[in-house]
């Protein structure tokens, strides 16, 4: 039967019910067990047993069949499965039941003789009619922007998508335990700002009518945070959205979910240290181990991870020597050579960062630690202390993708002031992903910022890696789409 001939039965049921009178959504259902608490109370009930305890179960109908003056279905809630075990006079109006609906029902646990532990029902009610079909039960959702665009239908059909949405608060949850358990203070920061800062990406901008003003929404929290190290507050981390007016791809969605942390006192070298504890933590927590599947690869989260320079790095890849003391025009051919097209005036720190995007990274598969990046393409950084061109700053990279972002902060107003004033002349000379100066933040530092080292995470990449997901979609509950044509 076709779709919409389905669709019309079914709306035939719904009138059918109520012209007798019956309710097809009734306002609520006291359910008094889940099904997993009944396999775990009577996990021992032998083939052909019963137990007398009468329960009321609800859940979605997933399927169903007849047997003579018999039928069976299978009620699916969040917790698990049980299966419908019904006699009698129950069967003729359970038959008229599809696929798809919301059931209540009422009765004794029992166990069938072929050893199925079961609900036998005195009482079945429809608590919600679906009036479209579930997709096939053999193949579920085979269309990925389907599964993407009806996430519910998905949710219903595959088990691995309700996985990975639990372990995603799972993993919220082990990292705020790490944090508390640290002594850091969880914040909120302003989702609107009327400065794009923090990072380097396009904003989103949305009109504020009672000041008229435009606000954009927050690209990162740093700025904000930070302010609160100047306020004394030492130990900072926030867990919530961000915005960046992107592109769309497997790694990037233009709404992510970020975690980010600022410690007094602390440096990146400490930083590092940090995170090799909390991911490590995080993966024991909700995995029960440091050791992840993912796109063919056995990942070790455990640390330490191994601490590589940038500059080191980009010299392995490429085959030579590369400093930022390589001629310029001998970096820019490097770049060609390796597919990457430099822009005019791009300074040594900015090439060997692009040689570094396209050659480095999607080279490492184990947790590794980039560190000790050009000056130019850090403008919140402390610069490094051995070398004026570099800044303390360090990323991890796992399976080819950054998994964390982190700096020795930069806490010098005055030297924050000339690193904005060279964002704001990039901006004014095109480029749309530089900050603009942000004056309230430097005055902030003016008051007085301790030394400090500050981390991002990105959440979903995080999630990705432990459920072993290919794309963020899957991570996402409902991640941005192209419009439907």
């Amino acid at each position: 039967m076709a779709e919409e001939d389905l669709y019309l039965d079914r709306l035939r049921k719904v009138e059918a019910r109520l012209t007798r009178g019956d309710d097809p959504y009734p306002v609520r259902f006291d359910r008094t067990h889940t099904t997993a608490e009944i396999h775990e109370a009577h996990a021992g009930l032998e083939p052909g047993g019963e137990t007398g305890q009468i329960v009321s179960v609800a859940g979605r109908l997933l399927a169903s069949r007849e047997q003579g003056k018999l039928a069976f279905g299978d009620l699916h809630d969040r917790s698990g499965r049980i299966q419908l075990f019904v006699t009698g006079d129950l069967v003729p109006s359970f038959v008229e039941m599809d696929t798809g609906d919301v059931v209540g029902a009422k009765g004794e646990v029992v166990r069938t003789r072929k050893g199925e532990l079961s609900i036998r029902p005195s009482e079945i009610v429809l608590l919600a009619k679906a009036l479209r079909p579930m997709p096939d039960k053999w193949h579920g959702l085979r269309d990925v922007e389907v599964r993407y665009r009806q996430r519910y239908l998905d949710l219903i059909t595959n088990p691995d998508a309700r996985r990975v949405a639990e372990l995603r608060p799972a993993v919220i949850r082990a990292l705020r335990a790490f944090y508390d358990g640290r002594g850091f203070l969880e914040v909120e920061t302003p989702l609107l700002h009327p400065i794009p800062g923090g990072a380097t990406a396009r904003p989103f901008v949305t009109h504020h009518n009672a000041l008229d003003t435009d606000l954009y929404l927050r690209i990162a929290k740093e700025l904000y945070l930070k302010r609160l190290i100047v306020g004394g507050m030492e130990r900072v981390y926030e867990i919530g959205r961000v915005f960046r007016n992107e592109g769309i791809s497997y790694k990037h969605n233009p709404e992510f979910t970020m975690l980010e942390s600022y410690e007094a006192y602390a440096d990146y070298h400490d930083v590092m240290s940090f995170t090799e504890d909390l991911v490590s933590h995080v993966a024991r927590e909700t995995l029960g181990t440091t050791r992840v599947e993912f796109e063919g690869h056995e990942i070790e989260l455990a640390g330490p991870w191994p601490r590589v320079t940038v500059l080191s790095a980009v010299s392995e890849a490429v085959g030579r020597e590369v400093t930022l003391d390589t001629p310029v025009e001998d970096l820019r051919e490097l770049c060609r050579a390796h597919s990457i097209q430099p822009k005019d005036g791009w300074t040594p720190g900015q090439l060997v960062e692009a040689l570094r995007d396209e050659v480095v990274e999607k080279r490492i598969v184990q947790p590794t630690i980039l560190c000790d990046y050009p000056i130019e393409t850090s403008p919140l950084a402390r610069t490094h202390r051995s070398d004026p061109r570099l800044v303390e700053r360090f990323e991890v990279i796992v399976a080819g993708r950054e998994l964390a972002n982190a700096f020795s902060e930069l806490n010098d107003p005055l030297e924050q002031r000339r690193r904005f004033e060279v964002q704001a002349a990039a901006r004014e000379a095109g480029d749309e992903e530089a900050n603009p100066i942000d004056e309230p933040y430097v005055q902030a530092l003016e008051y007085g910022m301790p030394p400090c080292g500050g981390l991002g995470i990105g959440i979903d990449r995080l999630v990705m890696l432990l459920a072993g997901s290919h794309s963020i979609r899957e991570v996402i509950l409902f991640p941005t789409l192209r419009p439907e044509t």
